[in-house]
């Protein structure tokens, strides 16, 4: 089997996904390089960081996320490949969580989410005593939906890289089950145990581009082993 594999078109696949998750991480440092502001609690703190944010910034983010999104999903199937040939039942799940994020990640969640940034800066401006409250409505009916069935889907993915690697239903070693996005999520957020910075703001915002670069950098270079 792992003679049958296309090893080339796979690493072809994994340098395309380093490069679309330097275009979403761009998006999202573009959008999380700010600062919360410690006066204000729940999502009104939270909100408080966009509020500097200008429209070219917004628009930046939302375009390279809507790009780039897609683009990581597409180059997901170089790990199909490694599964395919040893488990079809695990390869079908991935790629199922493959389409799920493809279909939810760009337009249904990212530029949901500049949306909702940019029309709470703009309530803010115009009427700040509702600001707030229009925002987390505009949020509930627009972005929550997508965002509940992005993650229903990135969790099958998740599990069924997990379960591959872990069972050794790949050609790679089976502790390389760590290059999973998960874990390269779990690290960035790490950051949140450190003092509050722009940059550390940046970096977390951009957690999930983070364990793509994770997951593709660290298969890359293992593959030359």
């Amino acid at each position: 089997m792992n003679k049958e594999l296309d090893w080339p078109r796979i690493a072809h696949l994994m340098k395309l996904g380093i490069v679309a998750a330097l275009m979403v991480l761009v998006g999202d440092m573009l959008l999380g390089w700010g600062m919360h502001d410690a006066a204000k609690s729940g999502m009104e703190g939270f909100l408080s960081a966009y509020l500097n944010l200008s429209d070219g910034r917004i628009l930046w983010s939302a375009l390279l996320g809507l790009i780039g999104i897609p683009l990581e999903a597409l180059c997901y199937f170089a790990v199909y490949r490694l599964i395919s040939p040893y488990s079809p039942r695990l390869a079908h799940a991935y790629r199922g969580g493959i389409l799920g994020v493809l279909a939810f990640g760009g337009c249904g969640v990212h530029v949901p989410c500049l949306a909702c940034v940019f029309f709470y800066k703009t309530m803010m401006s115009a009427s700040p005593e509702t600001a707030l409250d229009a925002s987390v409505r505009f949020g509930l009916y627009f972005l929550l939906p997508a965002m509940i069935l992005f993650f229903i889907f990135w969790l099958v993915h998740q599990i069924a890289h997990i379960a591959a690697f872990s069972k050794g239903l790949t050609p790679y070693p089976r502790w390389c089950w760590i290059f999973c996005p998960a874990v390269g999520m779990a690290l960035t957020m790490l950051l949140k145990l450190f003092p509050e910075t722009p940059l550390r703001n940046a970096l977390t915002a951009g957690w999930i581009s983070i364990g793509n670069l994770w997951m593709f950098g660290g298969l890359l270079v293992r593959m030359k082993k």
